[in-house]
C-alpha cells in the first residue's frame, strides 16, 4: 500500500499503516451507517513499539483518518478540515493525553473519562490519545479500565505504550484492545521522510544513520544545529576520561546541558501560563472582592508551580536520557569494532573513536563501562539525584 496523507506521519511501519488504513475505512462505513467488515474497527488500540518508533505519530494519524470528512477520496486524505484539526491538535474531537511530569494522575484520566462519554461534535468519533500509557499511575489505570470496559458508542481510546508487558500496561487494560505493534524504522525510510520534508539528502542520510531508528530525534539532529551540539559533546566524553579530576568536568557538563534544555524547553510557557493564571484569578483588578481573589491565586500559583517543577524534572531527565543512550550506543560500537563483527555501527561517523577505544581497552573493560551506562540510567529512574548517578558512572567509566 502506497503510503499518503496522514499516513505520511507513520515513518518506516507499512504493516501497521495496512491495518489502520482498513480500520478508518470500516470507521467510515459505521458513520455512513453500512456494514462494515467484522473485526476492523475496534473502540480501544494499543500502539506498543521500541522510542522513536513513531508511537504517538501512528494513534494521531489513525485519529485523523478517523475524523477525516473527504468524501472523494480514502480516509486519510490529509486535506481535509477534519485530517487538518487532528494533526495540528486543534480538532474538538480530539483529545491528547501526555504527562507533563513523571505519571498521568488519577484526576486527569477521570476528567478526560468523563468528557470522552459526550457524543463527538462533528458527528464522527470522539478519540482519545494517551501518548504514554505506561506512566499511568494506578488509580488512573483504574480510572481508564472501567471507560474502555463499557466504551461510548462512538468513542475510540488510542493508547500508546512502550510494549504490552503488564509493566508497561495492566493485563486488563490490554486485554479490551487491538495491538498495533511497531518496530524501529529502517534508516532509509527515516532518510526519505526528512527528504520530503524539505531536509537536504546528504543531512537526512546522516541524521538517519546516527539517530538509533528514533525518527524524532533524526529530525531534530538533523534541523537543530544545538542538538548536534549536544551529541557531539556527549561522544567525546569516553576518550576524554584521562584523569579523576576530568569526571567532574564531565559530569558538569552533562548535568547543566540537561538542565539547559529543561529550561530552554520550559521557561517561555512557565511564564505564559503563569500570567494567564494571574490575569483569570484578577491581578491587577481593583474593587469590591479583588482582596479575596488575590488570597486564593495564592493557592492556584502554589499548585502550577508544583506542575512546573515536575515538568522541567522531566524534561531534564528526559534530556539526559537521550545522552546515556548515545554513551550506551559508543561502547556497543567499541565492542562491535573489537570483535571484528560485520554489525553497522550506532555511531558511524564516530568509527575512529571506536577503533582508538577498541584498541585501548579489553573487551571486559569495556563491558564494564557499558554496564555502568545502564546503571545510571536505571538510578535515575529510582530517583536518585541526576549529579550523583552521573558522577557514579563516569567513575566507572574513568576507571574502565
Amino acid at each position: 500500500m502506497a503510503i499518503r496523507g496522514v499516513w505520511s506521519e507513520v515513518v518506516g511501519q507499512p504493516d501497521a499503516v495496512a491495518v489502520l488504513a482498513a480500520a478508518a475505512e470500516a470507521a467510515a462505513a459505521i458513520v455512513a451507517g453500512g456494514s462494515p467488515p467484522p473485526g476492523a474497527m475496534t473502540h480501544a488500540w494499543l500502539f506498543t513499539g521500541p522510542p522513536g518508533s513513531g508511537r504517538s505519530g501512528a494513534a494521531r494519524a489513525f485519529a485523523a483518518a478517523l475524523q477525516c470528512v473527504a468524501t472523494d477520496d480514502r480516509p486519510g486524505c490529509g486535506a481535509c478540515a477534519g485530517c487538518h484539526t487532528a494533526l495540528a491538535g486543534t480538532h474538538a474531537d480530539v483529545r491528547v493525553v501526555a504527562p507533563e511530569g513523571l505519571s498521568i494522575p488519577v484526576a486527569e484520566m477521570r476528567a478526560l473519562v468523563q468528557v470522552s462519554a459526550r457524543r463527538p461534535t462533528s458527528g464522527r468519533w470522539q478519540v482519545v490519545i494517551i501518548a504514554d500509557a505506561d506512566r499511568l499511575t494506578e488509580g488512573a489505570a483504574n480510572a481508564l479500565l472501567k471507560a474502555v470496559e463499557e466504551p461510548p458508542e462512538r468513542t475510540v481510546f488510542l493508547l500508546c505504550a512502550p510494549s504490552d508487558h503488564p509493566d508497561d500496561v495492566s493485563v486488563t487494560i490490554r486485554s479490551r484492545c487491538r495491538v498495533v505493534p511497531l518496530g524501529t524504522p529502517r534508516p532509509f525510510a527515516i532518510a526519505a521522510a526528512l527528504a520530503d520534508e524539505g531536509v537536504a539528502p546528504d543531512r537526512a542520510e546522516w541524521a538517519a544513520s546516527v539517530c538509533g531508528g528514533h525518527v524524532g530525534r533524526a529530525r531534530r539532529l538533523a534541523t537543530d544545529e544545538s542538538a548536534r551540539a549536544r551529541r557531539e559533546a556527549v561522544l567525546r566524553i569516553p576518550l576524554a576520561l584521562r584523569r579523576p579530576a576530568d569526571i567532574f568536568t564531565c559530569a558538569d557538563s552533562l548535568v547543566q546541558a540537561a538542565e539547559g534544555d529543561a529550561l530552554a524547553a520550559n521557561e517561555s510557557r512557565d511564564e505564559a501560563e503563569r500570567q494567564a493564571l494571574e490575569t483569570a484569578m484578577g491581578a491587577g483588578g481593583t474593587g469590591k472582592g479583588t482582596a479575596a481573589a488575590t488570597r486564593g491565586a495564592k493557592g492556584a500559583l502554589k499548585d502550577l508551580e508544583k506542575r512546573q517543577k515536575s515538568r522541567a524534572t522531566r524534561t531534564q531527565r528526559d534530556s539526559l536520557d537521550q545522552a546515556l543512550v548515545d554513551l550506551a550506543a559508543f561502547y556497543r560500537d567499541v565492542l562491535v569494532t573489537a570483535s571484528g563483527a560485520p554489525a553497522v555501527l550506532n555511531h558511524p561517523d564516530r568509527a575512529e573513536d571506536a577503533r582508538t577505544a577498541a584498541g585501548s581497552w579489553t573487551p571486559e573493560s569495556t563491558l564494564k563501562r557499558l554496564e555502568a551506562v545502564l546503571a545510571c540510567r536505571e538510578a535515575l529512574e529510582l530517583n536518585v539525584k541526576p549529579r550523583i548517578a552521573v558522577e557514579a558512572m563516569l567513575t566507572a567509566l574513568q576507571r574502565g
